[in-house]
Parts: structure tokens; sequence; C-alpha cells
């Protein structure tokens, strides 16, 4: 089992700045892709950005030039940077880690973490 928590989110006025963290923990695993995400109340959830393990990223429209996400393989944590926020950017947001797991057997699958709010005020 691999847990991811996240930790970072708040309260802040628009135009200002977040950095969200996300850790992952558990025993014989490796990661591959990773990512943020985030649900705003009756949304459906949104891919926001996503890093792969050698560090290429891949951000969604709406964030893009914003936002930034960046990894620390060795402490398998990885990090988004948000500036100039805007109202509209509040939500839950999570982090997943796509895992390969190698005790008590071999296995792969998404893991998501519990969310950390965010809300920007006008």
């Amino acid at each position: 089992q691999v847990t991811l928590v996240e930790s970072g989110g708040g309260l802040v006025q628009a135009g200002g700045s977040l950095r969200l963290s996300c850790a992952a923990s558990g025993r014989d695993f490796n990661i591959n892709d990773m990512g943020w995400y985030r649900q705003a109340p009756g949304k459906p959830r949104e891919s926001l950005a996503t890093i792969t393990s050698g560090g290429n990223t891949n951000y969604a429209d709406s964030v893009k030039g914003r936002f930034s996400i960046s990894r620390d393989n060795p402490e398998n944590t990885i990090y988004l940077q948000m500036n100039r926020l805007k109202p509209e950017d509040t939500a839950v947001y999570y982090c997943a880690a796509d895992v390969v797991v190698r005790w008590p057997s071999l296995s792969s699958y998404r893991s998501w973490g519990q969310g950390t709010q965010v809300t920007v005020s006008s």
C-alpha cells in the first residue's frame, strides 16, 4: 500500500501564491508518473499538471504559465507552485501517483491522496 499525503492548501487572496506538497510513503515501491488534479463543487475532477519520473511535464491550459509542477525523486515527493491565483482556482486539490509495488506481490495501480482545500478570495 502506497499512501499519498498532500499539504500546503489554505486561504489566499486573488493574485497570491501557494505551494502544495505531496509525499508518497510505503514499502518496496517505485513511482512512474505523478500529477496534480482538482475538483470544484459540482464539477468533474480536472487534471492540472503531470510529471514523469524523468521530469517531463504537461499542463492544462487553465494553469499553464501560472502553475509549476516539480518532483524530488529520492523523497518521492511532488510540488505544485501556484502563482497569480484566481477565485476560479478554488477547489480541493489532489495528487496522484502511478505506482509499482513489489511487496507483498507485484502490482501496479494509481494511488490518490486525500485532498487539500485551496480557497482563493476575490
